[in-house]
């Protein structure tokens, strides 16, 4: 692809310029720059505290930048809610409290609608069924009753509600069983990026993610060290010691 900015690839649909952000005044993130082009999935990789799920909050709204900006097709949302991030396109899946526990199944999906006509959730909801199969059969389950690993399928089902232009996944297969996790990086991931989809994963399964990523960023101390294509990250055995973590490779 085409060099654009710096990024080495064509033009992002989502861009973050000089994200500076953290918990009350003390910055966690550092000037963090990147982007991701639809159709294109990106990794974001370091050790423990490095900042990961801060930079995903930053650009998804749930905390408000100290310095820098997020760009969505060139307009500036820098600090916009969630809300009105996902008016524009933007999905969201947090690591934890993923789901509304009390609620059923399908009365989760139809809250990842409520951007959408009452007429149109049903055939929505078929649609994101049809994508995530194991969805369709715990429809009618409270979500408090459901597994780790149940809760987040149904986290990822809801944030599809309204077929997002740009998907940020903060651990998507945490609790997942292997064979659920491999399934999800390895078949769903990249059939999201086919349909057009621009993709922003933290994953515990570095390895796993890589494989199916178009670029990887290498935050440390929050800051990035290092931006290049996945597969060359992967390739890196510094890389792959120092913070992807000795046991990366079999966890996935």
């Amino acid at each position: 692809m085409s060099s654009v900015d710096g990024f080495g690839r064509a033009e992002p649909l989502l861009r973050f310029e000089g994200l500076t952000a953290g918990y009350g005044r003390v910055p966690v993130i550092h000037e963090v720059s990147g982007g991701v082009a639809a159709g294109e999935v990106i990794t974001v990789v370091g050790p423990n505290g490095a900042g990961k799920s801060t930079l995903l909050k930053a650009v998804a709204g749930l905390l408000t930048p100290q310095a820098g900006e997020v760009l969505l097709d060139g307009e500036r949302v820098t600090g916009m809610p969630p809300h009105e991030l996902a008016r524009r396109g933007i999905g969201y899946v947090p690591q934890s409290e993923d789901v509304f526990p009390n609620l059923s199944v399908r009365e989760n999906l139809e809250m990842g609608g409520y951007l959408l006509r009452s007429a149109q959730i049903p055939a929505r909801i078929d649609a994101v069924t049809g994508r995530l199969p194991a969805i369709g059969r715990m429809m009618k389950r409270r979500a408090s009753t459901l597994s780790g690993g149940e809760r987040k399928m149904v986290a990822i089902a809801r944030a599809l509600m309204t077929e997002p232009r740009v998907l940020i996944l903060d651990e998507p297969t945490a609790g997942l069983s292997p064979e659920l996790a491999e399934r999800f990086l390895g078949d769903h991931v990249p059939a999201l990026a086919t349909a057009g989809a621009a993709l922003v994963i933290v994953e515990q399964r570095a390895y796993a993610a890589l494989e199916v990523s178009d670029w990887a960023y290498l935050l440390v101390s929050g800051r990035v060290e290092l931006t290049l294509p996945a597969q060359e990250l992967m390739g890196r055995g510094d890389v792959g010691e120092l913070f992807l973590g000795a046991g990366a490779q079999t966890a996935g």
